[in-house]
């Protein structure tokens, strides 16, 4: 008698978690029907392409957001270090390129060099969180002006550009196509999917959705928290250093508006795509879905001025606050 009375609740949270999962997905494509209605531009190849490569950015870093919120904690300096990683990167290649290093071999390293100095920045956001024992948001918060800072410190204010014969040298990373797709819309297909494996295939991952669900009974469990976190931080320090390696070469150049609103815009995909801000539960899928269905949004903004492209952040904010409030509905 008790399992028959059960099972009926059982099966009606069963479809609507799936229901809540396929949000993301019904959302996007309303939203594709409807830019295609308000421009017939919107539907075209090229068009598609763009939104795909402005979204390559922001969907790798918040690809590594998602691990980060969904272990319970949040960076709100992803643009900042973004901005210094992009000056200090193209500062060490123009000072290689003077030494008469050949471009190719300048870019690579300047590449390298990318990937390290977010795995540093990573890791001192991890040692900081789980050594110092002081919270994701003012760790963050803090390195969020101190990045942008040294920036500004390092630019004298202004722009710190990319020598002329390295930008040419550099400028396939982000222009160049493979099959007629751009070359940073390959990364993050093959980011994403390397973090879906991640998450759903490996303890690590496990580990990560352990602590979001409650950190205390993973500690008795005998997970290695702080070293997870560590990890997740480095993690995410890693794609943002990789996105700015693809951003780069976009404009040759770095200033103190470079990334600014990053930190938004990851945040807002993933939590758009279905990952619960208190951490534990989320999907590479479901941000994936919400990095382009925030792009496509954008996108149809500047295509048809339905309202102001300078309010596009504002859009952003208010989608966060919104999913954030149906969350504790559905709680």
């Amino acid at each position: 008698m008790s399992t028959d009375k059960t099972a009926p609740p059982q099966g009606r949270r069963g479809g609507g978690s799936r229901l809540h999962g396929l949000g993301p997905v019904l959302g996007l494509a309303l939203l594709l029907v409807a830019g295609t209605l308000l421009n017939s531009d919107f539907a075209s190849f090229d068009n598609l392409m763009n939104v795909l490569t402005r979204t390559a950015f922001i969907g790798i870093i918040a690809v590594g957001m998602c691990f980060v919120i969904i272990s319970g904690g949040i960076d709100l300096s992803v643009g900042s270090m973004a901005a210094l990683i992009a000056g200090c990167v193209i500062l060490l290649m123009n000072a290689l390129g003077e030494q008469g290093l050949q471009p190719v071999l300048v870019v690579a390293l300047g590449m390298g060099f990318a990937l390290l100095l977010g795995a540093l920045f990573g890791l001192a956001h991890g040692l900081l969180i789980t050594r110092g024992r002081i919270e994701p948001f003012i760790v963050t918060l803090g390195t969020l002006g101190i990045f942008r800072a040294y920036l500004t410190y390092f630019s004298n204010g202004g722009a710190i550009t990319l020598d002329n014969a390295l930008s040419d040298a550099y400028s396939p990373v982000y222009y160049a196509a493979l099959l007629g797709v751009p070359v940073p819309v390959w990364v993050f297909v093959a980011v994403a999917a390397l973090g879906g494996l991640i998450l759903n295939r490996t303890a690590y991952g496990r580990y990560v959705q352990a602590i979001g669900s409650n950190e205390q009974v993973a500690r008795y469990a005998a997970v290695d928290v702080d070293r997870i976190k560590v990890l997740t931080y480095v993690l995410l320090g890693v794609c943002v250093g990789m996105a700015t390696l693809l951003y780069v070469p976009r404009l040759g150049s770095a200033s103190p508006t470079t990334g600014l609103l990053w930190e938004l815009e990851a945040i807002a995909a993933v939590i758009v795509g279905g990952t619960a801000l208190k951490g534990g539960a989320g999907s590479i899928t479901g941000t994936v879905v919400g990095a382009i269905l925030l792009s496509v949004i954008s996108n149809i903004l500047n295509l048809t001025s339905i309202i102001s492209v300078y309010l596009n952040a504002a859009v952003q904010g208010f989608v966060i606050i919104v999913v954030a409030f149906l969350q504790r509905r559905r709680r």
